[in-house]
């Protein structure tokens, strides 16, 4: 087995349940970072969403162990942080926002001196480097001084440094700064393949919704530090399906039938939204096409984005503050 399978082969070790926090906080003087998080995260590829400021890093900050709550409890493979921090960092990769480089070395000393802070023996560190840049695709520019490097080519520096000590977890944060469209293209399928080949749990934390639903199986979503949903994305989008309706007939028969079935049916501009969860709506739209003697002159389905869903989960909370 190679080093870059061998992930693969541990991925059925790490619990279920990743990560678990219980009533977090985290309070700077009178600023309130993190306001009560209780959420439980699989072993899975899980994006962190939110915008600026909501509380993103600071969660990460207290995964990693390099700061403590206020108050709460948090688990990463079902470790105490505050308690266990270096059992828990041991088993972490993290590949920062802000640059983190030394400009003045090359590609691979600094990926190979990363794996030696780690506790990787010298001659498994410049193994583990070379696998590494090569995964992330600056084979031919080991030898490079990172100085010389473009903003893509520093953030999979940053990557390869983050997977060089074989961790069972990577945190990304906003991996995709700075990056061109092809880099942005590249640097997310090297995340996704990250997760799927190599049995690395990943969790990314980015402000740009369509990075977390291209990589993502699972979303944390956070608000002014507040956690306000979270939940498998397939699940969360699935759960706001809407089919679009044009008929020639007598509509209020045919809303009426499909009311009798329990399907909720707007009308607008001569059009008939119908929200759904499951393919039997279709049955139903035959049936009461059927019973109203109504002509189906178009039929379109949807599914809401992740956009439309976070859009209206942080409506939602923001109301809920406003009547609190």
């Amino acid at each position: 087995m190679t080093a870059l399978d061998v992930k693969q082969a541990h991925k059925a070790t790490i619990n279920e349940t990743l990560i678990e926090s219980t009533g977090l906080s985290k309070h700077y003087g009178k600023t309130v970072a993190l306001d009560g998080v209780t959420v439980t995260l699989p072993n899975a590829a899980i994006g962190l969403l939110g915008p600026n400021g909501a509380g993103k890093s600071t969660f990460l900050k207290l995964m990693l162990g390099l700061s403590y709550p206020t108050s709460g409890d948090l688990h990463v493979f079902g470790r105490n942080v505050t308690h266990d921090p270096l059992e828990v960092r041991r088993r972490i990769g993290y590949m920062p926002e802000s640059d983190c480089l030394a400009m003045d070395t090359t590609a691979f000393d600094f990926v190979r001196h990363m794996a030696e802070v780690s506790g990787l023996p010298t001659t498994d560190a410049r193994l583990r480097a070379a696998d590494m840049l090569y995964l992330c695709g600056l084979d031919e520019e080991r030898y490079r001084m990172i100085r010389e490097f473009s903003t893509g080519m520093k953030q999979r520096v940053k990557l390869a440094q983050a997977l060089v000590h074989d961790p069972d977890l990577v945190f990304l944060d906003e991996p995709t700064n700075g990056l061109d469209p092809s880099g942005h293209d590249e640097m997310l399928n090297l995340i996704r393949r990250i997760n799927d080949e190599l049995g690395i749990a990943v969790v990314l934390s980015s402000h740009v919704l369509e990075d977390i639903e291209r990589v993502c199986d699972y979303v944390m979503m956070i608000d002014s530090g507040r956690l306000i949903g979270s939940g498998y994305l397939k699940d969360l989008m699935d759960s706001k399906q809407e089919i679009t309706l044009e008929i020639d007939g007598d509509a209020p028969a045919f809303i009426r039938s499909l009311e009798s079935r329990n399907f909720v049916v707007e009308s607008k501009d001569e059009l008939l939204q119908i929200a759904y969860s499951d393919d039997d709506v279709f049955d139903a739209i035959r049936d009461a096409a059927v019973d109203s003697g109504a002509a189906i002159r178009s039929l379109a389905a949807r599914r809401t984005s992740l956009e439309e869903f976070y859009i209206g989960v942080v409506e939602r909370s923001q109301a809920d503050r406003t009547s609190g």
